[in-house]
């Protein structure tokens, strides 16, 4: 197959979850032996040279919206340079991952005749800035998406949330794309991340250490970590809390330690893809507290796979990841006395931190990308055979009413 992947996001900076997973099915379906393009919006400013197997279309601005979350805003790009390009390229299936945002998929589908597949990746519908978004926008925007796509995909049931609560249930077309979701989860390089051959106290010897890597924003819920460490101070008076991180709340969230008299703990700011995994792998357990916008937790795999337990927040992504004996591990951040407890539990009872561990290491397995590719390339397949059988019906039809046509001239004439 000949395959498109588009992606919304910038593909040059600092990657995203999105961008790591575009870069791996890129290189996993190359492997396969697919021919496969990326293509996105050059970033505003971007004065580099372009990547083998990149296209270009228009521009990309990134923006903040609210409850810490951000995002990229597409410019339009050349109508004309976008048909050409199809044209020449004649791809079987264009995978475009973020449908919703503006402006590439919806300018790209005027001019293709490829097989198309939807990826959803964010949750949309629990946040507020995403409510705003698909309420002023799906109709005019979303819709005619919707009647040119042939699969849609999702990361889990909630980032699926927005597509599942616009669509309208009464179009044969829409009922059996939310019907018909492929949920594919997010992968991990388990090359990449995988247990320390000796785990090493991240604080010395005879200490235990919590360890945050994500955005300090208010819907990670960090605050919240930080209150539950402090009631654990005086039971625990070797324990540690690292918080790695940058975002608009550090100093309020450093501020927030000291007036709670917090001695260990301690703020690392932004840390390497080397750095995390140490932290991760060495780490007593790993915690993040998200309260809501989340759609998957890649975060939450990435500490499994290194072998340390996880306690993430009960909220609509997480729910999809810390199944089965990883619901030990699912809290309520607010409840401040329970987090607390929850995180004693982990760090101090051997047979419980082990039960995790050992879970973890285990579920992690089917999130290692090969498998992810494959379900992908089936998707993909599952779509370009849809658009075949649509193209023959159509044949059909028509050849039908011709015969029908001819019957009647000769009848009547």
């Amino acid at each position: 197959m000949k395959i498109a992947l588009v992606c919304p996001y910038n593909m040059f900076e600092r990657p995203g979850g999105v961008q790591q997973l575009i870069t791996h099915l890129h290189e996993g379906l190359v492997k396969k032996g697919h021919v496969v393009k990326v293509i996105t919006q050059r970033p505003t400013g971007f004065k580099g040279s372009v990547p083998e197997d990149y296209i270009l279309f228009g521009t990309v601005r990134s923006f903040s919206g609210g409850d810490g979350s951000t995002g990229a805003w597409g410019m339009p790009a050349d109508r004309e340079e976008i048909n050409k390009i199809l044209q020449k390229e004649k791809f079987d299936v264009i995978n475009f991952h973020e449908p919703w945002i503006p402006m590439l998929a919806w300018q790209m589908l005027k001019h293709s005749n490829a097989a198309h597949v939807g990826t959803f990746h964010a949750s949309l519908i629990d946040t507020t800035a995403g409510k705003t978004w698909t309420s002023s926008i799906f109709t005019p925007y979303g819709r005619p998406l919707l009647r040119q796509m042939h699969i849609f995909t999702a990361t889990s049931p909630a980032s699926a949330g927005m597509l599942i609560n616009r669509a309208n249930m009464k179009s044969p077309h829409e009922r059996e794309l939310v019907e018909n979701i492929k949920y594919i989860a997010n992968g991990i390089d388990l090359h990449l991340y995988h247990p320390p051959k000796k785990k090493l106290p991240l604080n010395g010897p005879n200490t235990k250490t919590i360890v945050y890597v994500g955005r300090l924003d208010r819907r990670k819920g960090v605050n919240y970590l930080i209150r539950a460490f402090a009631a654990l101070q005086d039971e625990m008076p070797s324990a540690y809390l690292i918080i790695a991180g940058e975002g608009s709340l550090r100093g309020r969230y450093e501020q927030l330690a000291k007036s709670l008299d917090i001695k260990n703990i301690h703020f690392s700011g932004y840390v390497s893809e080397d750095e995390k995994r140490r932290l991760m792998g060495n780490a007593d357990v790993f915690c993040s507290p998200a309260l809501f916008g989340e759609s998957f937790g890649i975060v939450l795999i990435e500490a499994m796979a290194m072998g340390t337990p996880v306690i993430g927040g009960r909220n609509a992504g997480y729910i999809h990841v810390l199944t089965g004996t990883g619901r030990l591990g699912l809290v309520g951040p607010k409840s401040i006395d329970d987090f607390a407890a929850r995180l004693k539990l982990v760090m101090t009872d051997g047979k419980v931190n082990r039960l995790l561990r050992d879970w973890g290491l285990r579920e992690v397995k089917k999130y290692n990308y090969p498998k992810i590719i494959s379900q992908y390339e089936a998707a993909y397949k599952e779509a370009l055979e849809q658009l075949t059988n649509g193209k023959a019906k159509v044949k059909s039809d028509e050849s039908q009413k011709r015969t029908i046509s001819r019957f009647f001239v000769r009848r009547h004439a």
